[in-house]
């Protein structure tokens, strides 16, 4: 009993640490399961081709210590080419000296890893020279290496339109395109045999794989050079302005189609990122809802944009509160319903509202649901925000309701709701369903093409129609957007100023929500642009005119640049004194400046004269400028560059303060000029 006993102990023994690694093995052999390989996520594309999200391939290496390459002859292959990988190794990554790389190696070597974790995260680039350095050029088998591809999904444009197109996100859910065409992009995910090997790890099993099938690519609407625009306008004035957060849509006429749109929230750091979508959020939309009121007005044909309309000194007593505009508009009080439109009269507008729809409110609220200002835009984004149009049957009506939401209060829609409103009216009264995204591709064929969507013909008469252009077209001429006016191109648009509560605070901290909304061209308009910006607290600076204006201009300013050749000339129609800074000059530069501009002008003009400029009836008058021998030139009015030239010639010497043109001369036009004389002029 004692011998077996013995005899048993010594198998044990035996088995244990004479055999054990190889029926340790075998065990582990047995256990063999299926994991997930994940397909390559289809790419994301501007309308120009360029990409705006994609998946870069990055690489996990490790190596199989036990391959039989690396075990045969004494290990020869191994020990002839590890010092010269270890450098190689070294040079490549620079983390580690050749001293430090090569004890890892023979560690890993020592152990008879079989999966052993070289490096993580290997970039494209890196795996291919990999691939050739010693003893993994042998291969796998001989080599020992073993690549785990995975991908990584990048934006190479970083912040240019980074929430709407999203990100796809491992351990919480995507935004923007990403998910909502996920479908698409994502593919089929395939399958991969693994064997457990020592150590608990597992091991790739070769001929067992079902592959992956690729994500197909997404061709959207945006354009970059567009979208770099957008989103620097908008960044230059929320720098400047120090604001919360802002949002500016850039949509084409005729098609719907988005063609940059910016979302930028201020971070705690101070700076600005795209962490929200702000385009579809919805909240108060102040004084660009008053498109809607005069709609619902004029098509009801209560009133013409004509008739007439008394502002009371910008304040109105209804009930227990008062309207109040937001800017003080002195002079005639009773005016016409298209100038208390183009001064943004609160006052006005509600007076209409009250007048015409006082009995009737729920006839208001429904030319606001015939204008689908009560539904959301359809956009394919998920997370569009739900609008808020109230009726009499809302709990939170009262008798103040109806003339507040003339004005934009009262009454929630996004920033993309009021861009499709006035492209609607750029594009002849047909509304048309904004989306992102063009066609799905699958190596390069379409697989589905997405169209233009019309969802009303019509929102309103023609009669209507023309009066309501016409009503936006003098904003920036006669209203609140007169500073905005340009006269390379004509534009039409509207500007908005909304005061916004601040949670428990209510209106105490003066926050504003500055807008403008319009397009541009207005005799063939090509985009309709929407400026919302949000600024801090008790701003400096915040009327729409001051702050969302100047992002719109800057917008079309650019957009229009880079397509002149194919625009029309366009006759200036606004007060010249306010578009040109006026100066007195050379005849001959002012003849080429009215000639490339086309501007209308009175007056003989020489090509070798010095004339005056002034603004008579809208059209540059000119009158010669004498200039008497020995005597002091008048340079008033005049730039530096002329006013030097005129007064070195005469033999002054010339002490320039300011810039600017000249406003004031030490001495006067038609002084005699004495020998080696000095004269001191201010600009301004």
């Amino acid at each position: 009993m004692v011998l077996f006993g013995v005899a048993i102990l010594a198998k044990v023994f035996y088995i244990q640490n004479v055999k054990g690694n190889y029926w340790r093995s075998m065990a582990d052999s047995l256990h063999t399961g299926y994991v997930a390989l994940d397909a390559e996520r289809g790419t994301i594309y501007s309308e120009e081709g360029r990409m705006l999200s994609t998946s870069i391939p990055y690489f996990d290496i490790r190596i199989d210590f036990a391959a039989d390459g690396l075990r045969d002859k004494g290990g020869k292959a191994f020990k002839e080419n590890v010092d010269s990988l270890a450098l190689n190794l070294s040079q490549l990554f620079g983390d580690r000296s050749k001293a430090g790389y090569k004890q890892m190696l023979q560690e890993g070597y020592k152990s008879k890893d079989r999966y052993f974790l070289l490096k993580r995260d290997v970039p494209f680039n890196q795996y291919q020279q990999l691939r050739n350095f010693p003893m993994f050029r042998l291969g796998k088998n001989k080599g020992g290496m073993i690549a785990e591809t995975k991908s990584k999904r990048i934006n190479p444009f970083k912040l240019l339109a980074n929430r709407t197109i999203g990100l796809a996100r491992e351990n919480s859910q995507s935004v923007g395109l990403e998910r909502t065409y996920n479908e698409y992009l994502k593919g089929v995910t395939g399958k991969r045999l693994m064997r457990r090997i020592a150590g608990g790890t597992y091991v790739p099993v070769e001929g067992y794989d079902i592959e992956p099938e690729n994500g197909r690519d997404v061709i959207t609407t945006i354009d970059v050079n567009m979208q770099d625009i957008v989103e620097t306008a908008l960044m230059n004035m929320m720098v400047q302005n120090e604001a919360d957060h802002g949002t500016c849509i850039l949509m084409e006429v005729k098609t719907g189609k988005i063609k940059a749109v910016a979302n930028l929230g201020r971070q705690s750091d101070g700076g600005y990122w795209e962490d929200m979508n702000y385009a579809l959020q919805v909240g108060e939309p102040g004084s660009t809802f008053k498109l809607a009121t005069v709609i619902a007005v004029l098509e009801d044909k209560y009133a013409t944009m004509n008739s007439m309309v008394n502002m009371d000194g910008g304040r109105w007593q209804v009930g227990r509160r008062t309207v109040f505009d937001s800017e003080p508009h002195p002079g005639p009080q009773n005016v016409t319903i298209k100038h208390a439109f183009e001064l943004s009269s609160n006052v006005g507008m509600a007076k209409l509202a009250v007048q015409f729809y006082g009995k009737q409110p729920n006839k208001f609220v429904s030319h606001l649901k015939r204008l689908r200002l009560d539904q959301s835009t359809g956009i394919d984004l998920v997370g569009e925000g739900r609008p808020v149009i109230k009726t009499t049957s809302s709990k939170t009506w009262s008798n103040t309701t109806l003339p507040w939401m003339a004005f934009g209060y009262e009454v929630l829609i996004s920033p993309l709701q009021t861009c499709m409103l006035y492209n609607a009216v750029a594009n002849n009264g047909k509304m048309m369903k904004p989306y992102l995204v063009n066609s799905v591709m699958e190596y390069g064929q379409v697989v589905k093409q997405f169209e233009p969507t019309v969802l009303l013909d019509s929102i309103c008469s023609n009669n209507t129609l023309k009066q309501v252009q016409a009503m936006l077209e003098g904003v920036p001429i006669d209203g609140t957007a007169r500073k905005l006016r340009t006269p390379y191109y004509n534009f039409a648009g509207k500007t908005g100023t909304a005061l916004v509560a601040n949670g428990n605070r209510g209106y105490a901290d003066k926050i504003y929500q500055a807008s403008f909304a319009g397009y541009f061209p207005t005799n063939d308009p090509q985009y309709t642009c929407v400026v919302v910006i949000k600024n801090k607290p008790h701003a400096l600076r915040f009327y729409g005119a001051n702050v969302a204006g100047p992002v719109f201009r800057e917008v079309a300013d650019k957009l229009f640049a880079t397509a002149v050749e194919k625009q029309q000339p366009m006759q200036a129609t606004m007060q010249l004194d306010t578009m040109l800074a006026l100066k007195n000059g050379r005849g001959q530069e002012w003849k080429q400046i009215l000639g490339t501009l086309q501007l209308p002008w009175n007056g003989t003009v020489a090509n070798n004269s010095w004339v005056s400029a002034k603004v008579t009836d809208r059209k540059i008058d000119f009158q010669p400028v004498a200039q008497t021998k020995g005597a002091v030139p008048d340079v008033t009015g005049m730039g530096l560059k002329d006013a030097l030239y005129l007064l070195e010639n005469a033999g002054l010497r010339v002490v320039v303060k300011g810039a600017g043109k000249v406003k004031v001369q030490s001495l006067p036009g038609g002084t005699k000029i004495g020998n080696e004389q000095t004269i001191v002029i201010e600009l301004s």
